[in-house]
């Protein structure tokens, strides 16, 4: 059952607002995005290449059009809401930042992303 917080799967994005969860979701996913980026693209800061920056767009807009509340992890969800190369591009970018993370011991944005 929705709530009256909860956008209707038809609400325009501008009209939509974002769950906490939802928040640290996109902050997380934009910065496994960013650390892939800046290791295969030579990208530096919060500065994306055009690749990478449609990416992490494209990621937003399928979070905010999410129309569970609480969100399921993507990988668990029923309803595969990116297209296939969108897809796959976002497995390679979260096994590669995850390793990366894990190698670096920041183990509390695996945490984040995992259980988070």
């Amino acid at each position: 059952m929705m709530t009256d917080a909860t956008p209707q799967p038809g609400t325009p994005a501008r009209e939509r607002e974002l769950s906490p969860a939802k928040t640290r979701e996109a902050a997380t996913v934009r910065r496994f995005i960013e650390v892939y980026c800046h290791k295969h693209h030579r990208t530096r800061g919060r500065t994306l290449c055009p690749e990478c920056d449609e990416l992490a767009a494209y990621a937003l807009r399928r979070l905010t059009h999410c129309p569970f509340e609480p969100k399921p992890k993507c990988k668990e969800c029923k309803v595969h809401c990116y297209q296939s190369p969108f897809r796959e591009k976002i497995r390679e970018v979260m096994k590669f930042s995850g390793m990366h993370f894990a190698r670096r011991g920041r183990i509390d944005w695996l945490i984040k992303y995992f259980l988070g």
